[in-house]
């Protein structure tokens, strides 16, 4: 069993940062995918990036591509999402997640086995 504890988000203006934190507890999850995911309100929710943990390799949806960056802290069982140039689309709830295999273009929540309760990112223009 794998626990997912996201922190970090907040109010922020257009065009400023944030950093958000996925902590996991529970089994050694080194040969997961981890993934952020987001959802706006009245909206499905979308696949924003995941990180394969044993080799470090990334995988971005378009939209964040350049402004958002996830890493990982094996030694601390974080995983994390730092957000920059941040718009008002960018408002959502964001979701950490986990899968267990090695498939890093898992884009569908379907696909993801264990969920964090998320953290709400709100961008003011």
């Amino acid at each position: 069993q794998v626990q997912l504890v996201e922190s970090g988000g907040g109010l922020v203006q257009a065009g400023g940062s944030l950093r958000l934190s996925c902590a996991a507890s529970g089994r050694t999850f080194t040969w997961y995918v981890m993934a952020w995911f987001r959802q706006a309100p009245g909206k499905e929710r979308e696949f924003v990036a995941a990180i394969r943990l044993r080799d470090v390799l990334t995988y971005y949806t378009n939209s964040v591509k350049g402004r958002f960056t996830i890493s990982r802290d094996n030694a601390k069982n974080t995983v994390y999402l730092q957000m920059n140039n941040l718009k008002p689309e960018d408002t959502a709830v964001y979701f950490c997640a986990a899968r267990e295999g090695l498939a890093l273009t898992a884009t569908t929540p379907g696909q993801y086995d264990y969920w964090g309760q998320g953290t709400q990112v709100t961008v003011s223009s």
